[in-house]
């Protein structure tokens, strides 16, 4: 709210949750506090600063400044000149309330951070209603921020040698799977991935190395990489019965990282029989919204840092973190049509296999599809180094938490009552089924070996299945047998 009426300030006054509107009690000297919050709001979303305002407890009380014209030219001269880092150029805005002049200034939020005055430790960030002085760490992030879709271009040492073969001829198979007639098939290895600009000069870019360096070149830049992806049964680490259920095993770049967990994310979500010509439709809605989630994760994500990007698949939602912040806030870069890449080149070679949005962050498709099958909006949270986004399935229980918790096609005979319109099964009920279509007198132990899942998962699955009627127990425990009856 860049030009505020008098009306609408008279009603900020109103509002105690501020964090774009901060009040000080000012008559002959601009308060030494006044900096922090000007690089707070410069740092985190813009906002009102405003002289003239006495605060008591809950209540604002108008109290007016004495010479507001020396008050302003101090201030907006000082946010000119040398004390910030950058020059401040605020919206200047003038009110009187009950004979009193009050004075308010909107502070923009910068396009080059972190904004600070005198010295770098003199960097702060709005939280709530007030102003907290960065850390080290979010410093560095915000300085990495400033760089904005520059970073995957700066060069390596390395080249060709030192990319992964296997991953370069998987991705052109790819191509040219997807895109047969593409003028970038017939290019020789080096020509291509110049073309692509993870080559450049015969150097390997930073974006080149990420999606398809070895173990051995990424670890020279980066001593820790890794996608971290993880299967949690149950909605907390405090309700699960172990930390995980299952954690991927390292690969040795982004482009091998993308195929592994999208094997195993797209069988946690309902992906309904559906039919799109003479074939089965398994590219619905959801299912775009959860692949493009995967993408932007790994095209956005901020690689030079020390946090990892993860994803994380509870019973009751998916998990994606991203280190590094959004370029704008979430709201905006769900309209579609802004396109602020972090990692520019790396989305440049995951759009050329049509992996990731022509124009913006992909965060419409996200919310349009997810809406569509679950009838609710995936949830953002928004640091200042990172950013979670979670969607949460459409459930009331837990035993529909469970059965979201994944598919996966096993017998011909399962995999025919489904079309039929019997009651869906998750991953975990189908590997059940599995076992004992193969020997009906399968123990819980033998399950239990067989299966890879935890005790407590083969239970509550058995009950699942004997409550829809599906399985039945013949006998008692030891002696006895199971019955498939759908």
């Amino acid at each position: 709210m860049e030009n505020m009426n008098k009306q609408e300030f008279i009603q900020k006054l109103g509002d105690i949750e501020w964090e774009d509107f901060e009040v000080k009690e000012v008559k002959s000297e601009v308060p030494k506090s006044s900096w922090d919050t000007v690089s707070a709001f410069s740092n985190t979303a813009g906002g009102w600063l405003v002289f003239g305002v006495k605060q008591e407890g809950k209540k604002y009380f108008p109290q007016g400044v004495d010479n507001p014209e020396k008050i302003e030219q101090d201030f907006t001269t000082t946010l000119r000149d040398d004390k910030f880092n950058q020059k401040i150029i605020p919206v200047c805005k003038k009110y009187t309330i009950d004979k009193k002049v009050i004075l308010a200034f909107y502070i923009p939020l910068s396009e080059r951070k972190p904004v600070y005055y005198n010295n770098p430790k003199n960097s702060f960030i709005r939280s709530g209603s007030g102003d907290q002085r960065l850390t080290g760490q979010e410093i560095d992030s915000l300085y990495r921020d400033s760089s904005f879709g520059t970073k995957d271009k700066e060069l390596t040492n390395l080249t060709i040698k030192d990319l992964n073969k296997e991953s370069i001829k998987r991705y052109r198979t790819y191509l040219k799977n997807i895109k047969p007639e593409h003028q970038y098939n017939e290019l020789l290895d080096e020509e291509f991935l110049t073309k692509i600009r993870a080559l450049e000069n015969k150097k390997v870019t930073f974006a080149g190395l990420l999606v398809f360096g070895t173990e051995d070149s990424i670890g020279k830049y980066f001593s820790d990489f890794k996608i971290d992806y993880l299967e949690i049964f149950g909605t907390s680490y405090e309700d699960a019965e172990k930390r995980y259920e299952f954690r991927l095993s390292d690969y040795s770049n982004i482009y091998e990282y993308f195929f592994a967990i999208y094997e195993r994310i797209i069988k946690k979500i309902d992906v309904p029989f559906k039919l799109k010509g003479a074939f089965r439709d398994e590219n619905q809605p959801q299912v775009k919204a959860i692949r493009e989630a995967l993408v932007n994760l790994l095209i956005h994500s901020d690689y030079f840092s020390p946090m990892k990007p993860r994803i994380r698949v509870f019973l009751n939602r998916i998990e994606f973190f991203n280190p590094g912040a959004l370029p704008k806030p979430h709201k905006e870069l769900q309209k579609g049509d802004i396109s602020l890449p972090r990692n520019p080149i790396i989305t440049r070679i995951f759009r050329v296999i049509d992996l990731a949005e022509n124009a913006g962050y992909g965060f419409y498709k996200m919310f349009k599809g997810w809406r569509h099958h679950y009838t609710k909006d995936p949830v953002v949270f928004e640091g200042m180094d990172y950013y979670r986004i979670e969607f949460f399935f459409d459930v009331k229980d837990k035993v529909k938490d469970i059965e979201k918790f994944g598919e996966r096609g096993v017998e011909k005979g399962v995999e025919k009552g489904v079309e039929k319109g019997v009651e869906r099964l998750s991953e975990n009920e189908r590997t059940i089924i599995n076992l004992i279509s193969k020997n009906p007198s399968v123990s819980k132990k033998e399950m239990l070996e067989k299966s890879g899942l935890g005790k407590k998962a083969i239970e509550y699955n058995i009950k699942l299945l004997k409550n829809k009627s599906i399985i039945k127990r013949i006998g008692p425990d030891k002696g006895g047998h199971w019955e498939i009856l759908k």
